[in-house]
């Protein structure tokens, strides 16, 4: 009897044992879960550059270098609407053939003032709390230099720009950021709309996201990623440039943006909105998806 009330105890010990390894295992990937779903959440405001950040077109202005200050008439009758980084390349070769050398276009693009407020604007948002992106068909040198002249370029997280760089000869060569025919109301080298939302993808699978997306621009190719954004979003077209008209034109055609509409004159202006958007921030909801679908509106 003793024997057997022994065994009795020691299998209910090991038991009991067994019991809380296996309950202290199962608890375990629960923690891991709970720390893996647990997102950080941030305000994204994505800009334009040309006329947008800067207060004129870093690509147009370094024209001035040409002979005469002046792009020859042979060279103009190449523009296509749809093939700007293409006739960029001619007048880059023109430059060249011309003797303007590198550290020439470089000066020349250090002449080039931001637009009004905007250093306000990207030195006022609570840094922790933001990540600045800049999407534009300019090229990588441009913005890269400018920036890093003004003694802003770290505050950008990420820059999508057609790529650049000076060959051998100290000619400027610049390529498509890509090819698309998905989106008809961007340029073939450029879906703007498809690069923020790959760019919000990508910080959701490293646990960031936004309560507030926020995209600033002046032409008509940042209606694309302004028509991606949802309630609770905001699109700062420029006052005066072709933005403004180009969303009440496509309002006519009954596409509308979902975002609020806040028109610009001063980057002090898009501060004042944004601030706002930093209450509560971490209580906040997040719309899933984050963003509008583009099946319903890139065939327009």
């Amino acid at each position: 009897m003793l024997k057997y009330a022994l065994n009795s105890n020691l299998q209910k010990y090991f038991t009991e044992a067994t019991r809380r390894r296996v309950s202290e295992q199962l608890r375990k990937p629960t923690v891991i879960s709970e720390m893996a779903d647990r997102k950080e959440c941030k305000v994204l405001v994505a800009l334009d550059f040309d006329h947008t950040v800067i207060d004129n077109n870093s690509d147009t202005y370094v024209c001035k270098l040409a002979p005469g200050g002046c792009i020859p008439d042979h060279l103009k009758a190449l523009y296509r609407k749809d093939g700007w980084t293409q006739y960029m390349g001619e007048i880059f070769k023109l430059l060249h053939s011309n003797q303007v050398t590198r550290e020439d276009i470089l000066t020349c693009l250090t002449e080039i003032s931001l637009t009004p407020g905007m250093r306000d604007l990207l030195t006022g948002l609570p840094r922790k709390d933001t990540e600045f992106i800049i999407i534009s068909d300019a090229n990588y040198v441009f913005i890269d230099h400018i920036l890093k002249h003004l003694g802003l370029r770290d505050l950008f997280k990420e820059v999508y720009t057609n790529p650049a760089e000076f060959d051998e000869g100290g000619c400027l060569r610049v390529k498509m950021y890509h090819l698309q025919d998905w989106c008809s109301l961007s340029t073939k080298n450029l879906c703007k709309g498809d690069i923020l939302t790959n760019y919000i993808k990508s910080r959701e699978e490293q646990n960031i996201v936004f309560k507030t997306v926020a995209y600033i621009g002046d032409g008509t190719n940042d209606f694309c990623p302004g028509l991606r954004l949802r309630g609770g979003d905001m699109v700062f077209p420029r006052r005066g440039y072709s933005l403004t008209d180009y969303i009440a034109k496509m309002e006519m055609k009954g596409v509308q943006l979902e975002a609020e509409i806040c028109v610009w004159d001063s980057g002090k202006e898009i501060l004042e909105q944004l601030l706002k958007c930093y209450q509560n921030l971490n209580e906040s909801r997040i719309p899933v998806p984050r963003l509008r679908e583009p099946s319903a509106f890139t065939n327009l």
